[in-house]
């Protein structure tokens, strides 16, 4: 299987030409280190080259000699290089020097100067399903947050189809593997976070055991807005395994730091009601499939536990609505009051515009995600704040059109940037 371009490569080549150094962000096995390549004249691996540490004891603007744009791939192995490549940006006056790449964000104890001016930043994920070619991309997030959506109908996908990208996600070293394989694969990949990431992080020695009864109690309350006690009270009640809250906490701060762990911050906006805004972040894992794998889970547990894959289905659309969020220019947030109104997923861009969507597995949740969009559609103040660019309801093994009022219904093998 050959290169397959990603969706933030035209962002990517705005930034290089913006920018004297660019900073790509994303958890290992993401890919950013290939991407890079379709665009470095050269090369510096970080964590491989044996020199480095020996280099970068002595005279390490050495390491940055080389064809530009040079890739510093794994730069956070010896986090003085950033401050090594501000400085030499400043000197050389030029765009698209340098493109670091990393699949963890430094501890907080190293001492590292404002890149402002120098470096932009690009965040990578997982590939999208528009990337895989799972989604046509006919229904495009662009033109639902201006609120143009041409006439479109697309047949449904199987829930077995569902199920089984799921199971895979959307990591570019297993397309055209079999599924058997990338959940072995997967599996491999929580173990490794949890016996050998987790440590090396930050040079602190975490208990593997409890690593994972941790990532298998943000499994289980994937999507959701679970705090740190419920987390504390679902390992010791379902893990048989006891984790004081310090420890939660500094074992998520890990998590978020290797970028395991994605935080959909809450939406600010006026309401007429007297409700309050939840202001907590719901979490996901990077990837769904990270949840299946921590779980131990396969296509047939999830057939046989629909309420569950509901959840996962809403981390994986967020997932996708993310991907095309910043291919997009926008943020990704979620709605929830004190009054138990929700919206799963709002999206929004710089200029203010908006589009809120809620998400759904099956057909038969649609009417009471209209009435989920409608109520909090009615509840916005439209003297202090914009309406909405369109309502939107993502459906998994449901088919795509417009309702009579006006509600896009998207199948996510519809969606796209």
């Amino acid at each position: 299987m050959g290169y397959i371009r990603r969706l933030i490569e035209d962002d990517l080549q705005n930034k290089l030409l913006a920018s004297g150094a660019l900073l790509i962000k994303g958890p290992k096995s993401f890919g950013k280190t290939e991407t890079a390549r379709q665009y470095a004249k050269s090369v510096l691996n970080m964590d491989r080259d044996p020199q480095v540490p020996g280099i970068m004891a002595t005279k390490p603007r050495l390491l940055l000699e080389g064809q530009s744009p040079r890739l510093i791939d794994e730069w956070q192995e010896h986090p003085e290089i950033w401050n090594y490549v501000r400085h030499e940006v400043d000197e050389r006056k030029a765009k698209g020097q340098f493109i670091l790449t990393g699949s963890a964000n430094p501890s907080d104890n190293v001492k590292l100067h404002s890149g402002a001016g120098r470096f932009t930043v690009l965040q990578m994920d997982t590939m999208s399903w528009q990337e895989l070619g799972y989604s046509s991309g006919t229904v495009k997030l662009s033109d639902l947050l201006q609120g143009k959506v041409n006439d479109y109908y697309e047949p449904a996908v199987s829930l077995e189809f569902i199920i089984d990208k799921l199971c895979r996600g959307g990591w570019p070293a297993l397309v055209g593997e079999s599924t058997k394989n990338a959940l072995i694969m997967n599996r491999s990949y929580v173990d490794l976070l949890c016996e050998v990431d987790m440590s090396r992080v930050s040079d602190v020695k975490r208990n593997p055991l409890k690593v994972r009864s941790l990532l298998r109690s943000l499994s289980r309350n994937i999507a959701t807005l679970v705090e740190n006690k419920t987390l504390e009270k679902d390992v010791a009640i379902n893990e048989n395994n006891e984790i004081s809250r310090n420890t939660i906490t500094d074992y998520l701060d890990a998590l978020s730091r290797l970028m395991i762990l994605y935080k959909q911050p809450a939406f600010n906006l006026h309401i007429r009601s007297s409700a309050s805004l939840r202001k907590s972040p719901k979490r996901h894992l990077c990837d769904p499939s990270l949840a299946v794998a921590a779980l131990g889970l396969d296509e047939e547990a999830l057939i046989k536990d629909i309420n569950y894959t509901g959840f996962l289905f809403e981390s994986l659309a967020i997932h996708e609505l993310l991907v095309y969020a910043r291919a997009n220019d926008a943020t990704l947030f979620h709605y929830n009051d004190s009054y138990g109104n929700e919206v799963n997923a709002i999206v929004q861009k710089r200029n203010g515009d908006y589009a809120a969507f809620e998400v759904k597995l099956g057909v038969g949740f649609i009417e009471e995600a209209a009435k989920n969009l409608k109520v909090f559609a009615d509840n916005i103040d439209t003297t202090k704040t914009g309406p909405p660019q369109s309502l939107n309801i993502i459906t998994g093994n449901g088919m795509s059109y417009r309702r009579p009022d006006g509600i896009n219904v998207i199948s996510l093998a519809a969606l796209g940037r």
